[in-house]
């Protein structure tokens, strides 16, 4: 870090306790001066942060599209459907282990640096994708092949649960305060795009492959190309200086960071991580049900098949990704509260209707169903990255935030496609989606009640953070 840079830093103690759970703090002149972004240094931390996702989601729309040609190379025991369990099972066992990487990449991050455990976990995540694409089938090697993708499944997993939160935290601290939720919102782009070339991929792939080619070696390309993607990844964040608020925490100590108790970053936060658990459920069920369960939804109910059903979703987040950075912005104008709270009205509302539409069968309105969810996911996709950093003091910023966000995801994001499957089956009711994404916007409609303002303020535990150009005196 250039001495320039650390002028603008803050090096005053802070106050030792924590913030009240999810309260935006006033400036606290005790912080510090307020920090001055460079904007050079902005968009790099944002591209960096924003890759790592995209990584991310470029596997799941790969694993989840490509899922009945892994079957059969993986798990060839003659019956389709046990090969496709064998093959979900496999992708579920990552949201098992995530809860655990949050647990240890979030801590580490508050206390060795952001930048250094993102660019851990981009490796791990690069490296485990691409041990995929590696892997002998189960005709060459047996039953080391399915043990081999299961490994391979749970470095992912486990390095996934210290990439959004470490991501969203990166971003958010270096962000000047009246601009943190349009910046943020090109981490969820991020995702969209990554989970658009995935499953766009494997369309393109199945269209142009034979079947026998797509088993042999076709299946290989989308993971061997994580491995130049992670390259190129690590590289960005290798770039990158430490976020100003992390820089400030070390000053402070005036040498090595010290260790931060995991009794203080659960206990001590324990009323913001039940809003975090609570955002992040409305947030991460209606994403899986749109983004993960509505293709299958489209092929079992209402008889599209897979390409079809694929085709809308694609179309569904590419709308999504238009409108993102947009509504990213709007958050910085009227608040982050009130746009998640339109969300959770929108989806308490608007669910019925528009899965009615969906299963009217007709391209246009089950395109029209799509896209009101869609753009109600929006509102959530767009203001989550800088609302939910904001819940935690930067202390423990990182390893709260991951904690609470890998939780809430293992328990209620990641099995949404199979609870709500089984709900059907059991109750014969096929209204069930949309029951069960209300139920996540009433949780979801109470944490944003209870949860404070935090557009254009600065983060807990920080001194502002400024445009150049920018009075002091004037925040």
């Amino acid at each position: 870090m250039s001495t320039a840079q650390v002028a603008h830093h803050s090096v005053a103690p802070g106050p030792a306790g924590s913030p009240q759970a999810g309260a935006a703090q006033a400036p606290d002149p005790s912080l510090g001066p307020p920090t001055v972004t460079d904007p050079a240094l902005v968009k790099r931390a944002v591209k960096a942060a924003a890759l790592g996702n995209a990584m991310e989601w470029f596997d799941f729309g790969v694993y989840s599209y490509i899922a009945v040609t892994l079957g059969k190379v993986f798990f060839p025991t003659g019956n389709a459907t046990a090969q496709l369990l064998s093959t979900f099972g496999a992708f579920a066992a990552a949201f098992l282990v995530r809860p655990l990487g949050g647990m240890v990449f979030g801590p580490l991050g508050d206390r060795v640096g952001r930048q250094k455990v993102l660019a851990l976990t981009m490796i791990m995540m690069a490296a485990g994708t691409f041990a995929i694409g590696l892997i002998p089938s189960y005709a060459a090697i047996g039953v080391g092949a399915p043990i081999l993708l299961l490994a391979a499944r749970l470095v992912q997993g486990f390095s996934t649960g210290g990439e959004y939160a470490g991501a969203s935290t990166f971003i958010a601290e270096y962000a000047p305060d009246k601009r943190r939720g349009f910046l943020g919102s090109w981490l969820e782009f991020g995702t969209l795009a990554g989970y658009i070339g995935g499953a766009g991929l494997v369309t393109l792939m199945t269209a142009l492959l034979s079947t026998d080619d797509l088993l042999s070696w076709g299946w290989r390309i989308p993971f061997l190309i994580a491995g130049p993607m992670g390259v190129i990844g690590l590289y960005l964040r290798m770039r990158l200086e430490e976020t100003p608020a992390f820089a400030a925490e070390v000053a402070k100590a005036e040498t090595e960071r010290p260790k931060v108790p995991l009794r203080e970053t659960v206990t001590g936060q324990w009323r913001a991580l039940l809003l975090c658990v609570g955002l992040v459920l409305v947030f991460n069920v209606t994403d899986y049900m749109l983004l993960s369960y509505m293709p299958s939804y489209l092929t079992s109910e209402l008889g599209y098949d897979a390409t079809h059903g694929l085709v809308v979703v694609l179309g569904v987040m590419v709308l999504m990704m238009i409108v993102q950075p947009f509504v990213g912005a709007l958050t910085d104008r009227v608040g982050r509260r009130p746009v998640m709270a339109a969300g959770c009205a929108g989806f308490l509302a608007l669910s019925v209707p528009a899965l009615l539409l969906i299963r009217d069968g007709g391209l246009l309105a089950v395109a029209t169903g799509m896209g009101a969810l869609g753009l109600l996911l929006v509102c959530f996709t767009a203001a989550m990255p800088s609302a939910l950093p904001a819940l935690f003091p930067t202390r423990v910023r990182y390893g709260s935030l991951s904690i609470g966000f890998n939780v809430s995801v293992s328990l209620f994001g990641g099995t949404t496609p199979l609870v709500v499957t089984a709900l059907i089956g059991a109750t014969g009711d096929v209204m069930m989606p949309a029951y069960y994404m209300m139920a996540a916007a009433v949780i979801g409609g109470f944490a944003v009640w209870r949860m404070a303002e935090s557009a254009g303020r600065p983060l807990p535990g920080s001194p502002p953070s400024l445009e150049p150009g920018t009075h002091p005196e004037k925040v």
